[in-house]
C-alpha cells in the first residue's frame, strides 16, 4: 500500500461544510486529500494536531498583488494569516491587457487607487506581456507559496481598448465596446476568473483624476457582461457609491440577468451616508429572492486607517510647518519635531485647503484610538483620542502629535474609517450575518502606506470566535464556512474550500488559544526599498498548500507549491465528467 504524502492527525477538524467540528486524521497524496477519519497508514511526513483546529485554508477574494505576484513569490501578508488562495485584479485595476504606451497610466491609476507606491511598481514590473493572457503566462513563470487568480480589470481594458480616450473617460464608440467584449471573453477563456470595475468617486489616480471607469455608459457595461456570457464563465465584482441608487441597482440586476454570471459588490458603513448599507442589504435579499447570484462583500471589522509618521496619512500632513519637513528622513523629522517651539507652531496651524479627507480627520477624534498590544478593533468610545482629550482637559492634537513620536516615530494610530459610526460593530454582526453576504475587503497588498486589513481572517477567529466582550460572538463553524467553502464557491474555485476526499490539501493547523495578531508595523520590503504595512500573528502552527507545508509557525519552509488558478473549477464529485 502505497503511503500517503501527509498525515495530519488527531486535530479538530472545522472541515469547511459548517457543521459541529470532529476529531479526526487527514490523508493527502499528490495534493489532494484522501482520506479523512482514521488514517492507518503512516505518513512520509506526519503532523500531530492533537489540541489544535485543523480547517481549509482561507480563500481571499479581494486582493491587489497584481504587481507583487510577478517579482515575488511569497504572497504575504495573506499567506502568513492562512489564506492559500487570493482573488487579485480588483476593483477595476491591474496590469492587463497593456501597450507600451500605457504602461505609466496604469501605474498612476493603481498608485492612486490602491495606495502601492509607484518606485516599487516602476522596479518591480517587467512588462513582458501586452494581452491578459501574457499576464498570465507571466505570473505562472514564477512560483508562489499559495495560489493566485485574478480578474480582468475594467481601468487596464478601457485604455488598451480607447488610449487616452479611454483614460480620460470620453465615451466609447461602438466598434470600441465590440471589441471590449471580444477581449473580455478572451480573457475569461484564458483563465480570468472574472471582470472587474469601479464605479466611485472615492478612487482616484496618482494625479488626482478619476479613474478611467467612472461613468462608463450602461452599453459599455452590458457589452462587457454579455462578453462573460459568450465565455460562459467567469464572475463580476462591483464598487460603487450608489449615489444614484435606483438606476445603478437596476444595473447590477441587468448585467446579472444578461450575463448569467454571479456578481459581488462591496458594503461598508459610511459616516456620510451611514444608512445605505440597509437599503442596500433590503435591494440585495429582494435580488437573491428573485433568483439572482448577486452578494455583498462585506468586512468584519472597521475599514482602518493606520496614521503615522512612516505612513501616507495623518491629522498634520497638510500643516505648513509639516509639509516643510515632509521630505527629509524619519528621524530628523522626529528630531524637528520633538522641538517644543516647533511643536507649539505646528499644532496652532490650520491645515491647508484643497484635502477634504485628511483636513476631515481634525473632527475625527472620536474615532482615533491607541490600537494596542494585542490589537483592538472595536475599542470602546471611552478609549477614543477625543475622549482622552476631554478627560485630560487638553488639545486632542497634542495627544496625536505626543503619540506619533512614540517609538521613535514608528507608533500608529487607529481611525476607524468605515463600519463605526456608532462606535461598535454591531452593524458589522449583521452584515456578517446575511446570507446573501460574504467575507472580503481584505485588500491585500494594497493601501501599503495606511490600511493593513489583510489580517483579517485571523481576526474572525479571534475576536469574533473568542475575544469579542462588547456583544455578541459568531460560531467558529459559521466563521470557518464563511472565509472557505462560501468565499471560493462565491468566485467559482468548488475544488478548495472543504477538508474532504477529492479536495485541493489547502489546511490550516490552529493552536486557536495561542492565535494572536502582533501590532501592523512598516517595512521597507518593496522594490526600490518602498514600504509596506506588515502584519503578523502567533498560532498559526503550519499552513498546507497542495499538501505542502508552505509556513510553520508563521515561518517561511522554502515550499512553493502555489500556482495561478485559470478559471472556474469544479467541486470533485463533478470533476470527472468534466
Amino acid at each position: 500500500m502505497t503511503r500517503p504524502d501527509l498525515v495530519i492527525r488527531g486535530g479538530v477538524l472545522f472541515d469547511g461544510e459548517g457543521g459541529s467540528p470532529r476529531e479526526a486524521d487527514i490523508a493527502v497524496s499528490d495534493g489532494i486529500v484522501t482520506e479523512v477519519g482514521k488514517v492507518a497508514a503512516s505518513g512520509v511526513e506526519e503532523i500531530d494536531a492533537k489540541g489544535r483546529i485543523v480547517t481549509p485554508g482561507w480563500v481571499d477574494v479581494h486582493t491587489h498583488y497584481d504587481g507583487q505576484v510577478t517579482w515575488e513569490s511569497r504572497v504575504a501578508p495573506s499567506s502568513i494569516h492562512g489564506s492559500t488562495t487570493v482573488v487579485m485584479g480588483n476593483c477595476g485595476v491591474g496590469f492587463a491587457p497593456v501597450r507600451k504606451t500605457d504602461h505609466e497610466t496604469l501605474i498612476r491609476l493603481m498608485e492612486g487607487v490602491e495606495d502601492i507606491p509607484g518606485a516599487a511598481l516602476h522596479e518591480g514590473l517587467s512588462w513582458e506581456w501586452e494581452s491578459f493572457g501574457d499576464y498570465m503566462d507571466a505570473i505562472e513563470r514564477l512560483p508562489h507559496d499559495i495560489d493566485v487568480a485574478t480578474q480582468l480589470p475594467h481601468g487596464a481594458l478601457r485604455v488598451y481598448v480607447m488610449g487616452e480616450r479611454g483614460a480620460h473617460r470620453e465615451p466609447a464608440t461602438a466598434e470600441e465596446i465590440a471589441r471590449m467584449r471580444e477581449l473580455t471573453a478572451e480573457a475569461i477563456r484564458a483563465g480570468a476568473l472574472g471582470f472587474s470595475t469601479t464605479r466611485t468617486m472615492v478612487h482616484r489616480t496618482a494625479d488626482g483624476d478619476l479613474t478611467p471607469t467612472i461613468g462608463a455608459a450602461d452599453a459599455e457595461m452590458i457589452a462587457i457582461a454579455e462578453g462573460l456570457r459568450d465565455a460562459g464563465s467567469g464572475v463580476l465584482q462591483w464598487v460603487s457609491d450608489f449615489r444614484e441608487m435606483d438606476h445603478e441597482f437596476s444595473l447590477v440586476e441587468k448585467l446579472v440577468e444578461l450575463s448569467g454570471r454571479p456578481l459581488s459588490f462591496s458594503m461598508v458603513q459610511a459616516d456620510v451616508i451611514p444608512d445605505q448599507w440597509r437599503e442596500l442589504m433590503s435591494r440585495l435579499d429582494a435580488a437573491a429572492g428573485r433568483g439572482l447570484p448577486i452578494k455583498a462583500q462585506v468586512q468584519g471589522r472597521p475599514v482602518g486607517i493606520m496614521m503615522g509618521l512612516q505612513g501616507s496619512v495623518h491629522p498634520f500632513i497638510t500643516r505648513p510647518s509639516y509639509i516643510a519637513i515632509a521630505d527629509k528622513p524619519l528621524h530628523e523629522r522626529v528630531a524637528i519635531m520633538r522641538d517644543p517651539t516647533f511643536r507649539a507652531r505646528l499644532i496652532a496651524e490650520a491645515p491647508q485647503e484643497g484635502h477634504p479627507f485628511v483636513n476631515s480627520l481634525a473632527g475625527a477624534y472620536h474615532k482615533m484610538f491607541d490600537l494596542g498590544t494585542p490589537p483592538d478593533y472595536e475599542p470602546g468610545p471611552e478609549k477614543s483620542i477625543a475622549a482622552q482629550a476631554k478627560r485630560e482637559g487638553r488639545n486632542p492634537d497634542e495627544i496625536v502629535y505626543d503619540m506619533m513620536l512614540e517609538d521613535d516615530g514608528r507608533a500608529l494610530i487607529f481611525f476607524a474609517m468605515h463600519n463605526y459610526t456608532e462606535g461598535s460593530l454591531d452593524n458589522c454582526l449583521t452584515m456578517i450575518r446575511n446570507p446573501n453576504t460574504i467575507f472580503g475587503l481584505s485588500d491585500g497588498g494594497a493601501h501599503v502606506g495606511a490600511i493593513c486589513d489583510v489580517s483579517v481572517p485571523t481576526y474572525m477567529l479571534t475576536h469574533w470566535c473568542r475575544d469579542r466582550t462588547r456583544g455578541e460572538r459568531l460560531d467558529l463553524s459559521f466563521v470557518i464556512k464563511s472565509q472557505t467553502k462560501d468565499t471560493a464557491e462565491a468566485v467559482g474555485l468548488r475544488d478548495r474550500g472543504v477538508v474532504a476526499p477529492g479536495y485541493k490539501a489547502d489546511i490550516n493547523v490552529i493552536d486557536f488559544d495561542r492565535l494572536q495578531l502582533r501590532p501592523p508595523h512598516m517595512v521597507y520590503d518593496l522594490p526600490s526599498g518602498a514600504r509596506r504595512l506588515m502584519q503578523e500573528a502567533d498560532g498559526y502552527e503550519a499552513t498546507i498548500v497542495s499538501g505542502k507545508v508552505v509556513y510553520r509557525e508563521g515561518e517561511a519552509t522554502g515550499e512553493l507549491p502555489g500556482r495561478l488558478v485559470r478559471g472556474a473549477k469544479h467541486a470533485p464529485s463533478t470533476m470527472a465528467a468534466d
